[in-house]
C-alpha cells in the first residue's frame, strides 16, 4: 500500500493433478473398464488425483520446487510466501492452494515469473487483485481497503436475517454463556457451520473477534443460548456489512502492539481471556482474542501471559518484514495497561509469587533488553 506495488492474481487449473506422488497408490478400475478374465486389475497412479490425502502436499511440493528453480526462496516466517531479491528490488508471491498473488517493485521479474508459471502449469491470469478467497480488495489513492460485504450479505440471506433488526454490539455485556445441565440443545451441525463462517469473517472484522472466540468454545455441545449469541453477531454484522480494513499510505513501517486481558472472566472455570492487536506503519494487521489455558492467580498474571502472546506476534512481524526487505529502523513498542505486569517485565529479580510464570517473564525481559 505504501509503495503502490501492483497486485496480480493467478489461478491454477486442476492444481492437485500437477502433484507427483512419492508413495505407491493404487486405484480400482473405473466403471466402464473391464479387466482380464479371471484376474483383478487395478490402476497404479503416476500422478496425484483429487480425493487423495497426499494430493495437497504433493501439489505444494511440486510448486515449491518450481519456485526454487526460478530462483525464489521460501520464507521462514510464512512457508506459503516466496521471495526473490534482484538489484535492490523484490518480487513476492503468496499462494493459498491454487490461488496466488504476485507483487513487488521489479516489473520485469513479475512478467518473467508469470511466463515461467504459465509454461510450467495450466493457469489463468485473473488480472489485478479485486476478489480473493471471499475478500474484496479495493485500491485508491489513499491505500487498500479490504472487506467481505458480499460474504456477509450471503450469510445473512442463508440464515434468513437479511431484513433483521441490527444491534449495536456483537455480544451482550457481562454475558453468562456456559454449559449447564438444563440447557436446551441446538442443531450442532448448523451451529458449527455458522461459527466457522464467522471465524472466517473475523479476518476483516476485528470487532467481532472476542464474540466469535466465545461462541467457538461450545462447538461440541451448543445450546439455544449459544445459538442466540451467534444470531446476535449476525445481527451486529447487519448494521455495517461493508465495514472492513483500510491500509493507508504512511511514511513509516513502525511496529506496535497492544495487549489486554479479562482476568477470571469465565464464570464456570474462572480462566482469563487475553487479546492483542498489532499495527505496522499505523495500520492494523493482526489481532487475536483467546481464552487462556491455565487459571491466572492475579490480574497481573493474566495480563502478563497476554503480553507474551502479543510479543510473539511482534517478533514474527519483524522477521517477516526483514525477510521481505524492510527491516524496522526503530524499536518495536508493546503497550499494556497493567502496571504490575509492566513492573514484573522490567524486574530482574525472581520472586516466589511469580515463579510459575518465569518462562513468560524471561521471554519478555530478554526481548525488552
Amino acid at each position: 500500500a505504501n509503495l503502490d506495488w501492483p497486485l496480480h492474481q493467478l489461478d491454477v487449473k486442476n492444481a492437485f493433478l500437477h502433484g507427483n506422488l512419492d508413495d505407491e497408490v493404487y486405484m480400482d478400475i473405473p466403471p466402464g473398464y473391464t479387466g482380464s478374465a479371471g484376474t483383478k486389475i487395478v490402476c497404479k497412479l503416476e500422478r496425484a488425483l483429487y480425493g487423495l490425502k497426499q494430493s495437497p502436499r504433493a501439489w505444494f511440493g511440486r510448486f515449491s520446487s518450481a519456485m526454487r528453480k526460478y530462483g525464489y526462496r521460501q520464507s521462514n516466517s510464512d512457508h506459503t510466501l516466496f521471495l526473490k531479491h534482484r538489484q535492490s528490488k523484490v518480487t513476492a508471491l503468496i499462494v493459498y492452494v491454487d490461488d496466488m498473488i504476485i507483487t513487488g517493485d521489479d516489473v520485469d521479474e513479475i512478467s518473467r515469473l508469470q511466463e515461467q508459471l504459465f509454461t510450467e502449469f495450466e493457469m489463468k491470469n485473473l488480472g489485478g487483485l479485486k476478489y480473493f478467497l471471499g475478500i474484496e480488495v479495493a485500491r485508491s489513492r489513499k491505500g487498500i481497503f479490504l472487506s467481505q460485504r458480499k460474504y456477509v450479505l450471503d450469510l445473512l440471506t442463508e440464515v434468513g436475517l437479511l431484513e433483521c433488526k441490527p444491534v449495536d454490539t456483537p455480544i451482550v455485556q457481562n454475558h453468562r454463556l456456559g454449559e449447564y445441565l438444563d440447557q436446551v440443545p441446538a442443531d450442532k451441525v448448523r451451529y458449527q457451520r455458522l461459527v466457522g463462517k464467522l471465524i472466517y469473517l473475523s479476518h476483516t472484522h476485528p470487532d467481532i473477534a472476542y464474540a466469535v472466540s466465545v461462541v467457538s468454545q461450545f462447538m461440541h455441545n451448543p445450546s439455544e443460548d449459544h445459538m442466540g449469541a451467534v444470531v446476535r453477531i449476525l445481527r451486529y454484522l447487519k448494521s455495517s456489512p461493508g465495514k472492513g480494513l483500510m491500509f493507508s499510505k504512511n511514511a513509516h513501517l513502525n511496529i506496535e502492539g497492544y495487549t489486554d486481558a479479562d482476568w477470571a472472566g469465565n464464570i464456570l472455570d474462572r480462566k482469563s481471556t487475553s487479546g492483542y492487536f498489532t499495527f505496522v506503519g499505523g495500520n492494523l494487521v493482526t489481532w487475536r482474542s483467546k481464552k487462556q489455558k491455565v487459571v491466572a492467580l492475579s490480574s497481573a498474571e493474566a495480563e502478563f501471559r497476554g503480553m507474551a502472546k502479543g510479543l510473539c506476534e511482534l517478533l514474527w512481524l519483524r522477521c517477516l518484514l526483514t525477510e521481505v526487505g524492510f527491516p524496522p529502523d526503530s524499536a518495536m513498542n508493546l503497550f499494556c495497561d497493567n502496571k504490575a505486569a509492566i513492573d514484573i517485565s522490567h524486574n530482574p529479580i525472581q520472586h516466589d509469587r511469580t515463579k510459575h510464570v518465569e518462562v513468560d517473564r524471561h521471554f519478555i525481559k530478554q526481548n525488552l533488553e
